[in-house]
């Protein structure tokens, strides 16, 4: 039987109309950020990287494919998984689709991950996605943008993730006996030392006068605005429900569960 409060449509137009007031507040304060976000100086990135895609290799110019910009997930799908990471796939099928507008806005959308090609080609039909998916398996373009890190660097505590210092791998109470990357790394084929070396993020780059900058990039928790499933769950009466732990799956795998 639900504890929740009860009360008159009176009471609630009343609590609802309070609310508004900080939900339009928080959209001001959005707006406010995304304007930060696009004053944000533009970094130059001289590396050649390398990626594998359907079409062959390409560059990160190549990656534009003719837009001026570039927004770019950072997929957790390392060489050593069977699968993609659930949480990135969970994000995937919310912008799965949205590339073709997001590409007559002048924005081009990828995914790239460190698997190799074959690798993510398999997994990407098996989830009847859509949108273009990159291998850089043969660059360091994931180190440099601070996605996947060295069983050596975790071990001395040399991991910079989320504009923050790890000084030691940071493993919770329970992890290898059923914790959420314990199980993440099931549902990816690994073991939980070697799903933990890659790490979810995305990146955004401007191409101007034939040159490429680093614009923006953001981690961990700054992804749940592009979770969107998240932003569904967080209106919904019970929310996220959190208190289940890890519930979500591959959305292929829930009936078998």
């Amino acid at each position: 039987m639900s504890t929740h409060i009860t009360g008159t449509r009176k009471e609630w137009l009343a609590a609802r109309i309070g609310l508004l007031q900080a939900e339009k507040e928080l959209t001001r304060q959005s707006d406010e950020l995304a304007q930060r976000r696009q004053a944000l100086p533009w970094v130059r990135v001289d590396k050649d990287y390398r990626f594998d895609t359907d079409q062959g290799s390409a560059s990160l110019v190549d990656l534009f494919k003719g837009r001026s910009q570039l927004l770019v997930y950072h997929f957790m799908f390392g060489p050593d998984y069977q699968a993609g990471c659930p949480s990135c796939s969970m994000i995937a099928d919310g912008f799965n689709g949205l590339d073709v507008h997001l590409a007559h806005h002048d924005v081009m959308l990828w995914a790239v991950s460190r698997a190799p090609l074959p690798a993510l080609q398999a997994f990407k039909k098996r989830m009847d996605w859509s949108f273009p998916w990159a291998s850089s398996f043969s660059s360091d373009f994931n180190a440099d943008f601070s996605v996947w890190f060295t069983e050596e660097q975790e071990r001395h505590g040399n991991v910079e993730y989320n504009y923050r210092h790890e000084p030691v791998l940071e493993r919770h109470p329970g992890e290898e006996g059923g914790g959420a990357a314990s199980k993440f790394a099931t549902m990816c084929g690994t073991d939980t030392a070697t799903y933990r070396h890659d790490r979810p993020g995305m990146s955004a780059f401007v191409l101007e006068d034939g040159v490429v900058y680093h614009t923006y990039s953001t981690y961990a928790r700054g992804l749940d605005g592009l979770w969107g499933a998240y932003q569904w769950l967080d209106r919904a009466p019970k929310g996220r429900n959190e208190a289940e732990g890890v519930w979500w799956r591959h959305h292929d795998q829930y009936d078998k569960t």
